[in-house]
């Protein structure tokens, strides 16, 4: 079969499963099988981003090299060839494409994938006018042959729909009911600074069970923390000035947000790292909230006076608009979001319902 037509089949039989799955993470399962057996992938990761910050929280991956996992996670984020931070629409790229066939001049690379003796990597990034909401990695290792400009064509096919698909997830966690917070006390990782685990509070790890189930027996994996650590090297080093934070969503309609913060001086580049864990403030919940539903500015105006407690008179004064206008907005939010109400609508945004 040609690969243009295997591409294309492929290409339909993920609009289909876009349109049919609502929880990410099988979304993604079952979306990648499709792409490695379109591409002939050999191993890949798939990081959910937060839209605002762009920084990772929530992996889906199969790799070779998953015992040095902190380590990949640091040179992804310190390398500026191909980074997600960085595509131009239609925001895919290949390693050999990019750097005239020579991926040396790729950190990640020279520093860790030749030695897995991987080939080429073909990047996605998943971003639209709301934010960033995840980037993938695929890898082929010898003997395959190099990502070719059909494939490239085939992903930035797809991305839109996956795109519009992984922002529907997210939307649909805030329909979820309340889930209760894993422990009372304070939730802090301490890392190297090479992003190995020093020490944790018993509190990190019902969270990091909770985003990536383990055995019971086995200690969870902290890829949320390794990423905003990961992200706070990347500053420091001047690759990127995005905040050393994500929003992760934990279970039902709670999400917790992830910061990394240098201990003792913020020069001090050879100090640990703490890695905190919180439930997302308020404020931060809604930002998440009008950018997963796709809520214009107006929109998302309007949602934040009625979280403050205004009523359609107060609203309509700070916005300089009538109350017909008003009511206008209200009936657009909730066609988007599926309220009926505004107390509905505030159950939703608060993850009260």
């Amino acid at each position: 079969m040609p690969a243009s037509t295997a591409h294309d089949r492929a290409a339909d039989r993920i609009a289909l499963l876009c349109g049919t799955h609502d929880d990410e993470r099988s979304l993604r399962a079952a979306v990648v099988e499709e792409i490695r057996r379109a591409l002939g992938v050999d191993a890949y990761g798939w990081i959910l981003t937060d839209p605002e910050t762009e920084v990772g929280g929530s992996p889906l991956a199969a790799m070779p090299c998953l015992p040095e996992l902190p380590r990949l996670i640091r040179l992804k984020y310190l390398t500026t060839v191909n980074r997600w931070t960085q595509l131009d629409p239609p925001f895919v790229a290949r390693l050999r494409a990019a750097t005239d066939d020579q991926p040396e001049r790729s950190l990640l690379w020279r520093e860790l994938l030749s030695a897995y003796d991987v080939v080429d990597v073909a990047s996605m990034v998943l971003r639209d006018r709301y934010g960033c909401w995840s980037f993938i990695d695929l890898w082929r290792i010898t003997p395959a042959e190099a990502f070719s400009s059909e494939d490239e064509t085939f992903l930035a096919g797809i991305a839109p729909d996956l795109c519009k698909a992984i922002r529907r997830c997210h939307a649909r966690t805030f329909d979820g009911a309340a889930a209760e917070h894993p422990g009372g006390g304070p939730a802090v990782l301490m890392l190297s600074p090479d992003l190995q685990v020093r020490v944790q509070t018993h509190e990190t790890k019902e969270y990091l069970h909770r985003l990536l189930p383990t055995d019971a027996d086995r200690q969870p994996i902290p890829a949320a923390a390794y990423n905003v650590a990961a992200q706070l090297l990347a500053v420091e080093a001047g690759v990127d000035d995005h905040p050393a934070t994500a929003r992760v969503h934990l279970a039902g309609g709670l999400w917790v947000t992830f910061r990394a913060a240098r201990i003792g001086e913020p020069d001090a580049t050879d100090a640990d790292i703490a890695v905190t864990i919180e439930p997302t403030r308020p404020t931060e919940r809604l930002s998440l909230f009008v950018r997963s539903f796709g809520l214009s500015d107006r929109e998302a105006e309007l949602v934040g006076h009625l979280a403050d407690g205004a009523d359609t008179h107060q609203i309509a004064a700070a916005m300089f608009v009538s109350e017909n206008t008003v009511q206008d907005h209200l009936k657009s939010i909730f066609a988007r979001t599926g309220a009926r109400n505004r107390r509905t609508l505030l159950a939703t945004l608060r993850g009260g319902k």
